[in-house]
């Protein structure tokens, strides 16, 4: 991929407010790895579209959707650099750059969204703090529905997943993989259906939208809802274009990015529910998992918990304390 230099052309001139006309406009490069079609890629459009209304057209964003301007695993390093002013990310991709990116996906911590809008308020001071010392400005963040295991064969217990060909994309689901024996083989959302067809996999946990996003029933014929964690993206711009902009249109911004977060977890709930209605008319079996496999998943979830609060520490403890109290 051709990098050019995404910086912003011009800001607006000396005392002009956002409500006259502009003498320049600011424009900003806004990367994302998912289709336009992904609930994620609809919210951050509406965003768009709230910030150039709000600001008269001064400030620019263009999304760039389907890893089209970065892959995946390069959008927040290119809004650290500057390369991008705003990018959105899988923050539990970056457990290894920091724990607490990896919160949001400890298995079973949380039981459904209100307990996982709980865990992002109680991780989200870290979130801030660490992004900030990168160079980088938290504007919103949006759950994914639950995450569960799609797979080519009946899973009734863990022991039924080892040797499968196991789909990773955080530490968290290559630890898995490696507690019940599968194979971890590394693949981005971009990458799966191509991965299902050639059979790279045959099986992996992530969910109901990204499962009818990329029609994974063509290839898969079971969807076990276990509900393992709730995920969340982060939509972050780079600090110093922000600082660039003036107080008006920061507050515009940041409103935006407010009614963005509200709007997208509202999204997710929905989503959901139409995801699995898609995922069921394309012939997949969504099956309720037996206790025996929840009974194993769990006992795995322990490890990981133990293992990530080892990694984590007083920052790690602290948070998982808040989230607790919060309950």
């Amino acid at each position: 991929m051709k990098r050019r230099d995404f910086c912003a052309t011009a800001a607006l001139a000396t005392g002009l407010g956002i409500s006259g006309q502009a003498w320049a406009e600011t424009k900003w490069d806004f990367a994302t790895a998912y289709p336009a079609i992904n609930f994620h890629s609809k919210n951050n459009q509406a965003f768009v579209d709230e910030v150039a209304k709000a600001t008269n057209g001064a400030l620019k964003i263009q999304p760039h959707f389907g890893a089209s301007l970065f892959k995946m695993p390069e959008i927040k390093r290119a809004v650290q650099t500057g390369n991008a002013q705003m990018g959105e990310f899988f923050l539990v991709s970056f457990q290894n750059e920091a724990q607490i990116f990896g919160a949001d996906g400890l298995p079973f911590l949380v039981k459904d969204y209100d307990q996982a809008f709980k865990l992002y308020q109680a991780q989200k001071p870290y979130l801030e703090s660490i992004l900030d010392k990168q160079g980088q400005t938290l504007l919103y963040s949006v759950a994914w529905p639950p995450q569960s295991i799609y797979s080519n064969k009946q899973i009734n217990s863990a022991a039924d997943l080892k040797g499968l060909k196991w789909r990773v994309y955080s530490p968290t689901t290559a630890r898995i993989g490696e507690l019940v024996g599968a194979q971890p083989v590394t693949i981005q959302e971009a990458e799966l259906s191509q991965a299902l067809a050639t059979g790279v996999i045959e099986a992996l946990i992530t969910s109901s939208a990204t499962g009818a996003d990329n029609k994974l029933y063509e290839n898969l014929k079971y969807f076990y809802k276990v509900q393992a964690w709730i995920p969340k993206n982060a939509v972050t711009v780079n600090k110093k274009a922000f600082n660039a902009l003036s107080k008006a249109e920061q507050d515009a911004v940041r409103k935006a990015a407010a009614a963005a977060e509200e709007r997208g977890w509202k999204s997710s709930r929905e989503v959901d529910e139409r995801s699995l209605e898609t995922l069921q008319k394309g012939g997949m079996q969504i099956i309720e998992p037996s206790a025996q496999l929840m009974g194993d998943l769990s006992k795995v979830g322990d490890v990981v918990i133990k293992e990530w609060l080892e990694k984590a520490g007083a920052d790690g403890q602290a948070l998982i304390e808040a989230f607790n109290k919060s309950k």
